[in-house]
């Protein structure tokens, strides 16, 4: 399964003639096409899905998907995992 997850247009070029786009996903920089989305300008927020834009946000849906996240993450790291779903290790305290 994939998920489809907002980044930050930071750049926009064209490459083999198909309108591109350098994504700021949470500091991780990645290329995605922007041909579904050709209205799209750098600084708005865009869904990316196996490589391509197929949405255009604006900043607050853009945040309320980062917000669910962060609650994601710290409900599991609470329960004791990782994103990827791997054990985190045990705390000193809960060794004994």
């Amino acid at each position: 399964m994939c998920l489809a997850i907002p980044g930050k247009v930071v750049e926009i070029f064209e490459e083999n003639e198909l309108k591109m786009g350098k994504i700021d996903f949470s500091g991780t920089m990645n290329s995605a096409c922007l041909a579904y989305v050709p209205e799209v300008e750098i600084g708005q927020y865009v869904v990316v899905h196996a490589g391509f834009a197929i949405q255009i946000l604006d900043e607050t849906q853009a945040q309320e998907v980062f917000d669910a996240w962060d609650d994601l993450t710290d409900t599991l790291k609470d329960e004791g995992y990782t994103v990827q779903g791997k054990p985190l290790s045990k705390k000193k305290k809960d060794l004994n």
